[in-house]
């Protein structure tokens, strides 16, 4: 069984970080209490203002799939809807 990992960033612009921040806190203890959630990190970066860093493990596809279509019908999508995002998604060996 691979683990799925997605690692990347999303800009968000200051209009709009206001509203993002106050949404995290939620999308974060949702996608934890998800089955298969591994790690869930979302943090702001520390060079680039406005963006967050994130990083996440789900124990095999189907549990990132199931993240994933539950995550665009929350009021995360919505409050991020056309925002840039960069991510990388890759999976490996689960006993890696």
């Amino acid at each position: 069984m691979n683990k799925i990992y997605l690692d990347g960033h999303i800009d968000v612009p200051t209009e709009r970080l206001a509203d993002v921040t106050a949404a995290l806190p939620a999308h974060v203890a949702l996608t934890l209490a998800e089955a298969g959630c591994l790690s869930f990190n979302v943090t702001p970066c520390a060079t680039v203002p406005g963006r967050f860093l994130v990083s996440e493990v789900f124990s095999d596809r189907a549990a990132f799939d199931a993240h994933q279509e539950r995550t665009r019908n929350s009021n995360w999508f919505a409050v991020t809807a056309g925002i840039p995002r960069d991510y990388t998604i890759r999976s490996g060996d689960a006993s890696a």
